[in-house]
């Protein structure tokens, strides 16, 4: 059978499936044997990644991935600005050309991959301001905790003009221009740039690290990140892989189509995506789960508090429980916060994700 028909019909609960499950049996006695001699380094680097069993706490059965996350080193140390710059630099954006300074000092994000991008180019500690998040923390925790700390300009989508102007910014970096006065507004307190909407994350980085005139450093971090995707993919074997990828909402299950951040870092690294998942995204019911949310690995994240609670009762739902990726136990919850938004930094979270999951199981 040729490599890419068993690819597609792997997470199928056939006899063909025999090996896997004395795989399975194998990597179960590793485990044990390991945690008898665990001072003898039992799991060192001669361990096979496809046999490594992974110890997670867990929500409804679905292991957690990344709760114990190093967060020290996920914003790097300073960029310098582009060479050749002046005092003053003319940067095109979706609302015009504003003239923005070569090395600003004191920036305001209105989006949070604005602050992501700040972050990968390491210049989240002149970020002077941000917008906030709902929930119980106000930045997202994979940028670190340092980032608490930049005052507030008010809530995602609805920033506030006045706290901006009051926070002095030589610079304004965001996507979509605010309902209260627009870009007319934004302008008059500092050069704004917006990037608008619809491109890749990937040019979204480079549009923001433009405002910044740090695009040589997005385009060396980018590089690095692909290069570390395609190790991961080739570390992991991932092609031999098939990820589904679920949203719980508050009423609502939903994939995560090609066109989302988290698939499209998926396909950087090489995971492939069950056939049913491999158009645009679209929401199902349980009735839908065997045939539109099966695969050799499951990745499930939750929106808030009323999207946890109903994620859980779907993943104890009976017809959850059949699908082969549950039975196996492998179905892992990560971070909302991470893989359903944009940024660079974002994306070298959801590899680290994948390092310590895809070929995992969850065993408590």
């Amino acid at each position: 059978m040729p490599a890419s028909v068993r690819n597609r019909t792997r997470f199928r609960r056939t006899a063909a499936q025999g090996g896997r499950v004395r795989a399975r049996g194998f990597a179960v006695a590793v485990a044990l044997l390991c945690a008898a001699v665990l001072t003898a380094g039992c799991a060192d680097k001669h361990d096979d990644a496809s046999t490594i069993i992974r110890t997670t706490t867990n929500i409804a059965g679905a292991g957690v991935v990344g709760a114990a996350r190093d967060t020290a080193t996920a914003c790097p140390l300073p960029s310098a600005p582009d060479a050749g710059s002046g005092g003053t630099r003319a940067v095109t954006h979706t609302a015009g050309t504003s003239q923005v300074p070569a090395d600003p000092k004191r920036i305001v994000v209105l989006t949070t991959a604005a602050l992501d991008a700040a972050c990968a180019v390491g210049l989240w500690e002149r970020v002077a301001g941000a917008v906030t998040l709902d929930g119980d923390r106000s930045q997202p925790m994979y940028l670190g905790y340092g980032v608490l700390k930049v005052p507030s300009v008010g809530p995602i989508g609805s920033p506030d003009p006045a706290r901006i102007a009051e926070l002095k910014p030589d610079l304004i970096l965001g996507d979509l221009a605010p309902a209260a006065g627009g870009y007319e507004a934004l302008s008059k307190i500092a050069p704004t740039v917006l990037i608008g909407a619809g491109g890749s994350w990937q040019s979204d980085v480079a549009a923001y690290a433009a405002g910044m005139n740090r695009s040589d450093a997005a385009d060396t971090a980018l590089e690095n990140y692909l290069t570390e995707a395609h190790d991961v993919g080739s570390a992991l074997n991932a092609r031999q892989s098939q990820a589904s990828v679920l949203r719980f909402t508050a009423d609502a299950t939903r994939v995560q189509g090609a066109e989302t951040f988290a698939a499209q870092v998926l396909s950087d690294v090489g995971v492939q995506r069950p056939p049913a998942q491999r158009g645009p995204s679209f929401d199902i019911t349980e009735a839908d789960l065997a045939t539109k949310a099966e695969g050799d690995v499951i990745y499930v994240m939750f929106d808030g508090p009323t999207g946890e609670q109903h994620g859980k009762q779907v993943l104890r739902s009976d017809r959850f429980k059949e699908l082969s990726a549950s039975t196996d136990k492998r179905v892992f919850a990560v971070d909302d916060k991470i893989w359903h938004t944009t940024g660079l930094t974002a994306a070298r979270a959801i590899l680290t994700d994948l390092r310590n999951s895809l070929n995992g199981y969850v065993t408590d």
